[in-house]
């Protein structure tokens, strides 16, 4: 057959047909595996140069070039130079090439090629890769060279992108690592990320290899199949195989695409869909088989990606949550002194003591200058010095070593190391023994400490800020705290005064705190009654906020109006408690312990040994008195 100096070669593949080589009169082709040839063939039983294809007089040829495996003509052996006729099957290892001088004699489809769609074949699916740990594979016999060097690069850029996947910090990011990925790893033209809302595709974002070509978007017909199967497919455009008009190339139509599902549990959450607009070139089913992969990759980055968002927001929540639990709420003038002091200190590394009666919100305050302060991301870390005994105290702050005493069965890290970079919260500080005393007083100036049974020097960078509710100064002179400690808690004192001595405070505190528990329980109160407003701001409140609060949430749990009444306040008989006592008679020589001890006696005879109401008379922790109890051996 004459031919017109224009002939092509076209890939056969099991499943139909590959790449297509355009041959230009007067030129030779030779064919085979080195990277110089004019048609390169990845077939490792193909020579370097297995074979040559050339054109004289019009005709065109084909001749071996002394291959190792020999070349085919219609599976008869090639021993001389022969002329082509179109549709001729040039065999060389396990390659095969149709001859054709137009792409319109291409051969039709196979017949169980899939053609679900006008001009648009699927030519395979695909769900699982080999690259998946739980696919199954078929086929066990040993990979040829060539193969194995694909699976080999293509696990190099799946494992960079993976890499550039999780350090991507926003989902943008994630998409434009996966578009240079998947143009690097095939020979597509446009790839683009679609996101998939409702069974509605929206384009992310896209990136095409030229500059000034725009994206042609995926039809309706292969998304829904994807949506279907959630498998990835790789397809062709069958009428444009046939054109056989080189000018088409530049026409902007898709010749073949894969698109694959990107899958987070049951839902198809994205799509990757790349292409090719240039006829001579096509996928195989190892670019589909990577295309998978990467949108499995992706899905893991997604999910990654979201999981950082939620724990962002939740952080956020609760640092929100925080705040709003240790706003100073009042508007008196005692109040914004506080606030004030807090808002000087708190920007500075110095040691703060709070005193001020229990209840008043001491802990309140530390949080404040905490989270006013830059050490704001660092812990927050509270002791309560009361709370344990002497033998444990000193394990609590600074921690011990596996058996240093009897229940060590392990290395415990103390609150000091627990604070590092914070700042730590040390209540009833007047209630801490010598020996730990000792030790706070080394952290202070910055020496290193041991653990309870250690040896090895822990430093630690820790904001101390210290509450009491006793006199100081007293337990100094009575040598029970040291002197050197005092002074160096002493840096900055703000003294918190009890709520009787700042009575405007009482209806903020108390709709603050109605409000809040409304939120938590869902009740519908509207608010309070005058005369409740008038019976809580006529209280003495010995027990301070602490005290408002429990009757506010008493109040809201057993009212049944929808607004509180002064019926539903309850106070306690105990408002006269907290007022200082006159001294009748002479003078009578005595210990402080023992006026303690006899004080400590009325006040329980008094609430009929009722040790919650004692403490809040005394203003001391509940625990405090129980130990004041057994060590002045008071019987009831």
């Amino acid at each position: 057959m004459a031919g017109t100096g224009k002939a092509f070669l076209v890939i056969r593949r099991h499943d139909g047909l590959g790449n297509v080589f355009a041959l230009h009169g007067g030129k030779r082709y030779v064919l085979g595996r080195a990277k110089t040839n004019e048609i390169v063939l990845n077939d490792d039983l193909c020579s370097r140069q297995h074979a040559e294809v050339s054109s004289s007089g019009g005709r065109w040829r084909v001749r071996d070039l002394d291959s190792l495996n020999g070349t085919r003509v219609n599976d008869k052996p090639l021993e001389r130079e022969i002329e082509l006729e179109p549709l001729d099957e040039i065999s060389l290892g396990r390659s095969r090439l149709v001859f054709v001088e137009d792409l319109a004699q291409l051969p039709p489809l196979p017949s169980g090629q899939e053609e679900e769609s006008p001009g648009v074949a699927i030519k395979k699916r695909m769900g699982q890769t080999r690259y998946d740990m739980s696919a199954t594979l078929t086929d066990d016999s040993p990979q040829p060279v060539v193969v194995r060097n694909r699976i080999s690069q293509d696990l190099s850029l799946l494992y960079r992108l993976a890499l550039n996947m999780g350090s991507a910090a926003t989902f943008e990011e994630l998409v434009q690592v996966v578009l240079s990925g998947l143009l690097e790893a095939t020979p597509a033209d446009t790839a683009a990320v679609l996101s998939v809302r409702d069974r509605q595709l929206k384009v992310v974002a896209y990136q095409s290899k030229s500059p000034a070509e725009t994206y042609v978007q995926l039809s309706d017909f292969i998304s829904k199949e994807v949506l279907t199967t959630r498998e990835g497919i790789l397809a062709e455009d069958v009428g444009r195989l046939r054109k056989g008009d080189e000018a088409d190339a530049d026409d902007g139509a898709v010749s073949c695409l894969i698109c694959a599902p990107v899958l987070i549990g049951d839902r198809v959450e994205a799509m990757l869909h790349i292409y090719c607009t240039d006829p001579l070139k096509t996928f195989g089913s190892e670019d589909l088989e990577l295309v998978v992969a990467i949108s499995k990759t992706m899905a893991v980055a997604m999910q990654s990606l979201r999981r950082q968002v939620e724990l962002l927001e939740e952080n956020q929540r609760l640092k929100a949550q925080v705040a709003s639990e240790v706003q100073l709420v009042g508007s008196s003038p005692a109040l914004e002194e506080i606030k004030a002091q807090v808002a000087r200190v708190a920007a500075t590394n110095a040691t703060v003591l709070i005193r001020g009666e229990s209840g008043v919100g001491k802990e309140l305050v530390a949080r404040a200058i905490h989270l006013g302060s830059p050490r704001r991301q660092g812990p927050f870390v509270c002791l309560n010095c009361a709370a344990l005994a002497e033998s444990l105290l000193e394990s609590e702050l600074f921690g011990h070593e596996k058996g240093a005493f009897t229940g060590a069965t392990q290395r415990k890290i103390g609150k000091f190391e627990a604070a590092h970079n914070g700042t730590i919260f040390l209540d009833e500080i007047g209630e801490m023994n010598p020996g730990a005393q000792a030790k706070l007083l080394r952290v202070l100036e910055g020496h290193p400490y041991e653990r309870v049974g250690g040896s090895e020097p822990i430093r630690v960078n820790v904001r101390v800020v210290a509450a009491t509710n006793r006199p100081l100064e007293e337990a100094v002179n009575a040598g029970q705290f040291r002197r050197d400690l005092y002074f160096r808690l002493q840096v900055v004192e703000i003294r918190v005064p009890p709520l009787r001595e700042r009575s405007a405070d009482i209806p903020i505190l108390a709709e603050f705190f109605l409000q809040r528990l409304l939120a938590e329980t869902g009740r519908k109160v509207r608010g309070f009654t005058p005369a409740a407003m008038e019976k809580m701001k006529a209280y003495h409140w010995p027990g301070n906020v602490r005290e408002l609060r429990n009757v506010v949430e008493r109040a809201v749990a057993l009212g049944s109006g929808s607004t509180i009444d002064a019926s539903d306040i309850w106070l306690s008989s105990l408002e006269a408690g907290m007022r200082q006592p006159t001294v009748v008679g002479g003078y009578e020589p005595t210990t402080l312990e023992e006026i303690e001890k006899r004080h400590i006696d009325a006040t329980l005879k008094h609430t009929d040994w009722n040790k919650s109401q004692a403490a809040a008379i005394l203003g001391i922790e509940r625990s405090t008195l129980d130990r004041k109890i057994k060590a002045y051996d008071l019987k009831k």
